[in-house]
């Protein structure tokens, strides 16, 4: 067995849709020490805590990919709580790693880091040229942050202490280990839960908030799990040559986006829903469009496998299988 299938690796946020898919895959790939431990065992938010896990357990590798997510309601409704928990946990964990003699670790960041109104499709070089969108802004904030923290102890300790932390941006995911909460979930899980219960229900129609209008790229979890273990992989050299010093994070996107309205009508033909799709404009959009550049990711070797179409049937699968109270409502 290669050695390096015997690091010990951190997967923090496990639990998680991107967590679960890392681990998944990592396990695919014959890794045989993964760490992981549920938020009962290890708060992460609880600096001392932190402290002591890394101390004793000393990983080789971290993947963090656990944070606190939702979509426009729970954003709007939890500001505090987005942008207090986020970095609570990439400050301790990052923080931590380094002391603890981590040099590889992958954080793991989001595509709400980029302006509101950024040219499409948006490249790293977008971040910090404008205002990000208003009602995601402070979990926005919290992962600009991690992405500066990396960068920041790679240029102060890179040299002297061979670390070398590296941000991922994905686009939004969906996918096995999704949130289907009625209210805090991001679109797809939420539209596949709606469209679920008015297929048991014979509900004539389905409102969805806002116009219908704004473009926006799906990826499919597993394979943002394959691209962070394939950014992980990479030499230094390699991943350098598509990065630049003070902004060495990666985009990874599927590639092409699509409107809200298409997402719903792919969604309704996965749950087999045959009643009416409407949209009120009365309800917030959020951004107008948003599609990564994918171009460096592209270049250094990988491109997502899983189109949107067979994405969403595997998903409502996983809902299916997962959420038994409420398959039959």
């Amino acid at each position: 067995m290669p050695s390096d299938l015997n690091q010990k690796i951190y997967v923090a946020g496990h639990r998680g849709m991107v967590g679960s898919a890392i681990a998944r895959n990592l396990q695919a790939k014959g890794y045989k020490n993964i760490i992981t431990r549920t938020h009962a065992e290890l708060d992460l938010t609880n600096q001392q805590a932190v402290k002591t896990f890394f101390e004793t357990e000393m990983p080789d590798q971290v993947y963090l990919a656990a944070a606190k997510v939702g979509g426009i309601h729970a954003n709007n409704t939890f500001p505090a709580e987005f942008i207090y928990d986020n970095l609570m946990v990439q400050n301790n964990v990052i923080h931590q790693a380094f002391v603890n003699g981590v040099r590889k670790l992958l954080f793991l960041g989001s595509s709400c880091i980029y302006p509101r109104l950024a040219l499409q499709p948006m490249s790293e070089d977008a971040l910090l040229t404008g205002k990000l969108e208003p009602t995601n802004e402070p979990y926005a904030i919290a992962k600009i942050a991690g992405i500066k923290m990396c960068e920041s102890y790679n240029r102060q300790y890179g040299a002297s202490h061979g670390v070398d932390y590296r941000s991922v941006m994905p686009t939004n995911l969906y996918g096995p280990g999704d949130n289907y909460h009625p209210e805090n979930s991001h679109v797809i899980p939420a539209l596949i839960r709606r469209f679920h219960e008015a297929k048991l229900a014979n509900a004539p129609e389905v409102i969805i908030w806002g116009t219908g209008t704004p473009r926006r790229e799906f990826l499919y979890v597993d394979d943002m799990a394959a691209a962070s273990i394939f950014v992980m992989g990479l030499d230094k050299k390699t991943y350098d040559s598509q990065t630049q010093p003070m902004q060495s994070h990666v985009n990874v996107g599927f590639g092409s986006d699509v409107t809200i309205e298409e997402v719903a009508q792919a969604i309704s033909k996965a749950v087999g829903y045959q009643g009416k799709i409407s949209f009120d404009p009365t309800k917030p959009d959020g951004a107008p469009r948003k599609w990564m550049d994918s171009a460096r990711l592209n270049q250094l070797g990988w491109k997502a496998l899983k189109d949107l179409e067979a994405g969403l049937e595997l998903a409502y699968v996983d809902f299916c299988t997962h959420n038994q109270s409420l398959v039959k409502l």
